[in-house]
């Protein structure tokens, strides 16, 4: 986990702090971390991976499926597999 060196107090309308509960409980956060990733895509401050596919970036179309030619036909593997359901 990450130092947090500094805090600061923010005074929110009933609304805006209900949005926030609101967005919190639905990206599985807690409020705190809702606002530093407002603050960070507001300022446009850099920052490192969040998103569980930036953790991984590396290893994305490195696993082999079997299927030779996957990439130029996905579109008709997708088909077929909703063709076929679950």
């Amino acid at each position: 986990m990450q130092c947090m060196p500094a805090q600061i107090t923010v005074r929110l309308t009933d609304e805006l702090r209900a949005s926030l509960d609101e967005s919190a409980r639905r990206c599985g956060r807690r409020p705190s971390e809702v606002v530093r990733l407002a603050l960070v895509a507001y300022l446009g401050v850099e920052r490192g991976p969040e998103r569980p596919a930036d953790r991984v970036s590396d290893l994305l179309g490195s696993l082999e499926s079997g299927v030779p030619d996957l990439a130029a036909r996905h579109r008709h593997y997708v088909i077929e597999a909703l063709r076929r359901g679950p």
